[in-house]
């Protein structure tokens, strides 16, 4: 929680606090700037032309903490992320909550990019704020964010064309899979839209889908043509096959008939997803073993299930560290996975 002597540092607070008492300027549950004082305080840098980088920073999958361990350590969550974010920060600037679980961050320091870099690297490395445990008494969900970042007077010369930035370069962070930061840079991110970014509505999805798999005469071709429906979506880089007798076939023909055991093991339910292989080693050491082999870190396996027969399993499986895998990926391979088990239950099976 920032203390009177923090706010004090900088004089637009300073004044502040002559007319308002702490505890109206603080959100009461994180100990961090309320929404319209932090605004104002970034309107006033634009206003006394000092230049600063600002960033909204939303935490990935919060609802799912909330929904698994109860608002009561959601909160926790929260308070514990921003105390951290507080004391990363130090005297360079301020943070400020504007939503449930989105943030801004004013940095008065760093404008350059290189320093830009260095300071968002820093917030998710080392355990300081983000990919971590926040360790509370019942259990220690482990908390990533995404960040969208823009500078005054570099990048936008007024509030709302800022936030726009910051708006654009956050849904893009989230494009890429979240648990990311992404730096406002013009020849990058001038033309890019936000309705472009994001995903469009899951009837469609299915709908292409659908007629990507009538367009294949084999297992093999239709899973391409799926996965090219759904590659720009899910921002993934390939799309494997499990079959019922163990065998890895993967669309880019990277894997073909490779053995490996313990999958089921793993996918105990219909889905299983793990942003670290680290968690599966000593579950299914086979398993591990091939990802390892194949530099994969972060996997989602889907099984495919007709009634009660498995007839192998869907995975999405990236070489990026610690992705968050989101609940509509997970839908979108669950439906892979059923229009899979229907063509394989009623044919010959060919890759």
């Amino acid at each position: 929680m920032y203390t009177k002597e923090q706010l004090s540092n900088h004089i637009f607070f300073e004044k502040l606090l002559q007319t308002k008492d702490i505890t109206n300027i603080l959100d009461s549950l994180t100990g961090i700037i309320l929404r319209p004082y932090i605004i104002k305080f970034v309107e006033y840098l634009i206003q006394e032309q000092i230049p600063f980088t600002v960033a909204i920073m939303d935490l990935d999958n919060f609802k799912s903490i909330n929904d698994n361990y109860g608002h009561k350590v959601g909160d926790q969550v929260l308070s514990g992320v921003c105390n951290d974010l507080v004391d990363y920060m130090g005297d360079i600037g301020y943070a400020g909550r504007i939503g449930g679980d989105e943030f801004m961050i004013v940095n008065l320091r760093d404008i350059e990019y290189s320093d830009k870099k260095i300071f968002y690297q820093e917030m998710y490395a080392n355990y300081k704020v983000l990919r971590k445990n926040i360790k509370l008494a019942t259990c220690d969900p482990f908390i990533t964010a995404t960040i969208g970042s823009a500078t005054f007077p570099n990048d936008a010369a007024t509030y709302d064309d800022l936030f726009a930035l910051m708006d654009k370069t956050l849904y893009r962070g989230k494009n890429k899979g979240r648990n990311c930061y992404i730096i406002y840079v013009e020849e990058k991110h001038k033309n890019l839209e936000i309705k472009e970014l994001t995903k469009h509505g899951i009837y469609q999805t299915f709908h292409d889908l659908s007629d990507a798999f009538d367009e294949g005469n084999n297992v093999h071709e239709k899973l391409e043509r799926m996965f090219y429906s759904i590659k720009e979506d899910m921002r993934i880089g390939n799309l494997y096959y499990i079959t019922e007798e163990n065998k890895v076939f993967d669309i880019n023909r990277t894997v073909s008939g490779e053995s490996v055991n313990g999958i089921d093991a793993l996918v105990t339910n219909d889905i299983f997803k793990s942003n670290s292989i680290e968690d599966i080693k000593n579950i299914s050491p086979d398993f591990y073993n091939f990802l390892r082999t194949h530099e994969l870190e972060t996997i989602l396996v889907i099984k495919v299930r007709l009634k009660d027969r498995t007839m192998g399993y869907i995975m999405c499986a990236e070489p990026r560290n610690l992705r968050i895998w989101q609940d509509d990926e997970g839908a979108i391979l669950f439906f892979i996975g059923r229009l899979l088990a229907g063509y394989i239950d009623g044919t010959d099976v060919k890759m």
